[in-house]
């Protein structure tokens, strides 16, 4: 992956966004794999690692991260139409209850906290309508605050790699240090995920994401859960 070149300001804005810190709820939803843990499909720290690359090469997490890039763009050049029409096409995009009602919390909070720390940016909000899915959210902060596209991309990827590793550490259940190791190797795929992604054209918008599909329609009948998808 190119150099990505970020001055101080941007850096810090950055780690704001991706931070597990930010008060959007991630913590609380897990996307399908707290079933999958149930059933056993995932018992260990491999198997974790096989998902999580499946995702990243095929699954929802790529066209997600497609759309956050066309939110930045569309925010870059003012066509607020645009921004509106792919919120809405990622709405229908969605195959679960649970995974759109992610989506929209997400979203919600983080245009919830935009409002509140830069009031400027209502009338992008305002034409994006209600409910906003958070790779629109996403999206809008980053051209906002002048991230580098690249960068925001690659910081959305990691903080989605960071929170299903989490969760991975609570339910399987691994040690911290297995986790961050998990991070660490992911690292490679990441960056060429982010070049790949950068390159998609609006008619190759599409990914292979039964696996989480089925994962997340059993989610909701599981005798306990944790998390909420």
């Amino acid at each position: 992956m190119d150099t990505i070149m970020l001055t101080d300001s941007n850096l810090l804005c950055l780690l704001q966004l991706a931070s597990p810190a930010l008060p959007v709820g991630a913590y609380s939803y897990s996307e399908g794999l707290e079933t999958l843990v149930e059933n056993s499909t995932i018992d260990n720290q491999a198997a974790l690692k096989h998902w999580l690359e499946a995702e990243l090469r095929y699954g929802a997490i790529r066209l997600e991260a497609a759309i956050m890039v066309r939110a930045y763009q569309s925010v870059k050049v003012g066509d607020l139409k645009s921004l509106s029409y792919w919120n809405t096409w990622l709405s229908a995009a969605r195959e679960t209850e649970e995974l759109r009602a992610s989506s929209w919390q997400m979203g919600r909070s983080l245009i919830r906290l935009l409002v509140e720390l830069q009031p400027q940016i209502v009338p992008i909000v305002d034409a994006v309508g209600n409910p906003c899915n958070y790779a629109i959210a996403f999206g809008i902060a980053a051209a906002y605050w002048d991230i580098n596209i690249k960068a925001a991309l690659l910081g959305y990827l990691h903080s989605w790699a960071s929170n299903l590793i989490t969760s991975g550490v609570k339910l399987i259940p691994l040690g911290q240090t297995a986790g961050q190791r998990l991070l660490l190797e992911l690292q490679e795929l990441l960056g060429d995920a982010v070049v790949e992604i950068m390159e998609l054209e609006d008619d190759q918008l599409s990914c292979c994401s039964w696996g989480l599909s089925l994962a997340s329609m059993k989610h909701e009948t599981l005798y306990t859960r944790l998390f909420r998808s």
